[in-house]
């Protein structure tokens, strides 16, 4: 097979090249994966807690190296790169600190001597993991899985193969057993062939469609599946909301990541009462970011991630001004090296334009103006995703109140949505099936196993 490129965004110049794994090589990654279960699952769990400490210690070593590997090969800007690995550190600490509570035996009261619930790992646990969060997407799936006992193989995109590397010598580097994390090379062939070899269960982050096919292939023999997908966030701004706070968050929300995460926002909407005003300051902060290098600290929005991306973008938007969106910012893409694309705004959208019905994963931000609350919360559950969403409002119980209405996983009251070591992640709808990241997630790749003890009492034979 031919080696696969990674190239840099930003020059759109080959980075390294890399062997492409077979099935036959997915294989034995697997046996020896299994092998290695064998021996990790029966580790104290104090001494696995141990290795993701470490494991964190080593991200916040090598932090700088790992930040800048993410935006050459996806192009990030750097300042965020920085925070993604962080981020990995943190989610180390948290299950570090907090998996024996989590993974305690649960005492059920019944009428027998004892009856409680344990939970064990399942074993092998496959990875398909997406480019634009390349180190924070793996950590959120391994920490936790390898935490309960469970071992990973990852197959990374191919986009991000060295992160992928790196993830592997950081595993080693924290005093992990050997094969207890291995990073298979190679395209979606090779994600196909791990998800049918002899694994457990199957974690993906990706499209609805990777997700489909992967649910579809693990389905064959009933493995457990977590799908983390796709999303169109709405962005709920209501009349009582500080709109220079909003407009500002509203502007980091899309364009954090060139606008390329499932979580950022994508859909505006706003009350009529207030639109010019949050239109203009929309408008005018996004004009104030830095569009560069990803490499110069002063850069807010990079490059997109590959000129197929950036094509997508550009047909979104040119189909919205087809159909009588207002261009209010941007449009275009950058004349410059690399797969550069203008930070974009667009009034006058209806539910015709690709900008509204589609997931955008670009800088470009619809505005979508109704005439109160409860058509604002229409308007949010009108899609096909339930990822995230957030509410915009200086009245707390208001903002409250309508979270319980949006149709999501994830609802944030005046923040952008982020993911959170501390709180359970994922969607409903087309967004994914199952949960990551804290008590939830951690037990989302064990068996939930209820032991039940009765006693036996015998008569003592009386001569």
């Amino acid at each position: 097979m031919p080696k696969i490129e990674t190239i840099n965004p930003s020059t759109g110049k080959v980075i390294a090249a890399y062997e492409n794994e077979g099935p036959e090589q997915v294989s034995r990654r697997v046996k020896a994966a299994r092998d290695a279960f064998a021996k990790w699952k029966k580790m104290d769990l104090a001494e696995r807690s141990e290795c993701m400490r470490r494991l964190g210690g080593v991200m916040r070593k090598n932090r700088e190296e790992y930040a800048r590997l993410v935006t050459e090969e996806m192009g990030k800007p750097i300042r965020q790169a920085l925070a993604e690995i962080e981020k990995c550190a943190w989610v180390c600490d948290y299950y570090a600190e907090r998996a024996e509570v989590f993974l305690r035996d649960e005492i059920i009261p019944t009428e027998f001597r004892k009856s409680f619930v344990s939970f064990e790992p399942l074993g092998v646990v496959a990875a398909i993991m997406p480019w634009n969060f390349p180190f924070w997407q793996v950590m959120r799936f391994a920490v936790p899985a390898l935490t309960a006992g469970n071992v990973g193989v990852l197959k990374h995109s191919s986009i991000c193969l060295g992160s992928a590397l790196k993830l592997e010598q950081a595993f080693r580097d924290a005093g992990f057993p050997e094969n207890v994390f291995q990073s298979v090379i190679g395209d979606y062939r090779a994600g196909e062939a791990l998800v049918q070899a002899d694994v457990d269960a199957v974690s993906i982050t990706g499209s609805v469609n990777t997700g489909r096919r992967v649910a579809e292939l693990a389905s064959q023999d009933l493995k457990k599946f977590v799908l983390e997908l796709g999303g169109s966030d709405p962005f709920v701004v209501l009349e009582d909301a500080d709109l220079n706070q909003t407009a500002y968050m509203a502007t980091q929300s899309r364009l954090l990541n060139t606008g390329q995460s499932c979580i950022a926002a994508k859909r505006f909407i706003v009350v009529q009462e207030i639109a010019d005003k949050f239109t203009k300051l929309f408008v005018e902060n996004t004009q104030a970011e830095v569009v560069g290098d990803p490499l110069d600290s002063k850069t807010t929005v990079g490059p997109l991630v590959r000129d197929n991306q950036r094509q997508a973008l550009a047909k979104q938007v040119e189909d919205a001004k087809g159909k009588g969106g207002k261009v209010l910012t941007g449009g275009q893409p950058l004349k410059r090296e690399g797969f550069f694309y203008e930070p974009t705004i667009i009034s006058n959208v209806n539910h015709d334009m690709d900008v509204v019905r589609e997931e955008v994963f670009g800088p470009a931000a619809p505005i979508i103006v109704v005439k109160n609350e409860e058509e604002a919360i229409r308007e949010a559950n009108n899609s096909e995703f339930g990822l995230g969403a957030s509410i915009w409002t200086n009245n707390i119980e208001r903002g409250m109140r309508l979270a319980r209405q949006i149709e999501s996983g994830i609802v944030s009251v005046n923040e952008m949505v982020k993911s959170d070591p501390r709180l359970p992640f994922g969607g409903i709808k087309k967004s994914g099936i199952g949960r990551e990241l804290s008590e939830f997630g951690i037990r989302e790749f064990v068996n939930i196993k209820s032991v039940v003890v009765k006693d036996i009492t015998s008569k003592l034979l009386v001569e």
